[in-house]
């Protein structure tokens, strides 16, 4: 397998939707955010996606059943973004190509990011590119740190971040694109030893970046791409930055 491979994560109920639907089956603009997510895919030229589904999976199957090239892996348990791609690894056994990790509520990503995220990683022959962005007020998302180079160093949250971090207005959006040995070998070095007892894909940079791997930041995502969904309130900002558009 060595084209790209895509995964999507979609396992989360959304309890803040008011809405007994997986959060990724809400509509947005009429149509259910996910729909968006997998047209991208597509537009980037990514024609194998695995689909991670957890809460009301079969509904979430039966929407997408239509289309070709979906594989699904259900999350049985929910234990973090890490173990949601840590589900999926018999599933890249034998993925040589890159590796795309998204989230399946946020649906004004572009496929041009997407297509510059997978450029950057192939002319640095990189373990992992993360897309990033600027954002005027990033409270609440993780900051990336970089060095004095201005090399990325580290994610670091909120709630772990100094005062000085803080300031910093570049942000993680859970865009990646890894190479695939290198996502299996960080998958299998995360450790849940933190307060919610969970397993998460931000580690996975860092961790390669320590054992010498080569791992970039790229701010390519645009303020209207760092749209996600978790409330009625973003729900209804995504649907005028969509109309806008």
């Amino acid at each position: 397998m060595t084209g790209t491979c895509a995964i999507v994560l979609a396992a989360g109920q959304g309890t803040r939707m008011k809405s007994d639907l997986p959060k990724v089956l809400v509509p947005v603009c009429g149509r259910p955010m996910i729909d968006y997510v997998l047209d991208m895919l597509a537009e980037a030229g990514i024609d194998r996606v695995i689909v991670v589904v957890g809460y009301r999976a079969d509904l979430v199957r039966e929407h997408l059943a239509g289309r070709r090239g979906l594989t699904f892996v259900e999350q049985r348990e929910r234990l973090g973004t890490g173990h949601a791609v840590m589900v999926c690894r018999e599933e890249l056994a034998g993925q040589t190509g890159p590796v795309v990790i998204v989230t399946g509520d946020s649906p004004l990503v572009r496929a041009t990011s997407i297509r510059a995220l997978l450029a950057e990683r192939d002319k640095l022959d990189a373990a992992c590119i993360l897309g990033t962005a600027h954002k005027a007020n990033p409270f609440g998302l993780g900051r990336i740190v970089r060095d004095s180079a201005g090399k990325f160093a580290a994610i670091v949250e909120e709630k772990d971040a100094t005062p000085a971090e803080r300031q910093i207005t570049e942000v993680n959006m859970s865009c990646y694109v890894f190479a695939a040995g290198d996502l299996l070998t960080a998958l299998g070095e995360l450790r849940a030893d933190n307060a919610q007892k969970e397993y998460y894909i931000t580690d996975c940079p860092g961790n390669l970046r320590r054992s010498g791997r080569i791992v970039e930041a790229l701010p390519v995502l645009t303020p209207a791409e760092t749209l996600s969904i978790n409330t009625v309130d973003e729900l209804a900002i995504v649907e005028a930055a969509m109309r806008a558009e």
